[in-house]
């Protein structure tokens, strides 16, 4: 199963070791908190190790980086063994990753093959929306990445919070 531009697809098998997920599609900050939710379940279970496949992947937006920054993040802080490998990418979100710093949170994969993937890959429910304090979040980890993605995302950040949801 992939998904296209207009249905954006995370599958996942939380059975493996480290936990597999592929993204399909275009990876947003409309799509994105189906996955913030499995990540925090899984480290929550003591599963702070994940590879993504990005082969699929066709776009994304700062949201979704942000979210994938602090699940890296996270992972580190909860145990020596957590850690995020990233596989796959294109040129272009590899650029992507590079230009705001998180190829110095995560292991990209050199060579850019796909992850052999096994048959009992489920997709994660898509009920859940992202809301503003998440987008806010996944901005701030972003702009703690270094001065040049405070600048980028400035605006973003101080539009978050001055319309925060009470």
């Amino acid at each position: 199963m992939a998904g296209d531009d207009n249905s954006p697809v995370y599958l996942v098998d939380p059975t493996t070791d480290p936990v597999l997920v592929r993204i399909c599609g275009r990876a947003s900050y409309q799509n994105s908190a189906p996955l913030t939710t499995f990540f925090q379940k899984m480290m929550a279970n003591d599963q702070p190790r994940f590879r993504l496949d990005f082969s699929q992947c066709t776009t994304m937006d700062s949201t979704f980086l942000g979210i994938i920054a602090g699940a890296a993040i996270a992972a580190r802080k909860h145990t020596s063994k957590g850690e995020f490998t990233i596989a796959a990418l294109s040129k272009r979100n590899l650029q992507l990753f590079r230009n705001l710093g998180l190829h110095r949170l995560t292991t990209i994969e050199a060579t850019p093959s796909t992850i052999p993937l096994p048959s009992e890959m489920k997709a994660l429910d898509d009920q859940d929306v992202v809301n503003r304090q998440t987008m806010l979040e996944a901005h701030e980890t972003l702009s703690g990445l270094g001065e040049g993605n405070r600048a980028k995302f400035q605006d973003v950040v101080t539009f978050l919070r001055a319309n925060q949801e009470d």
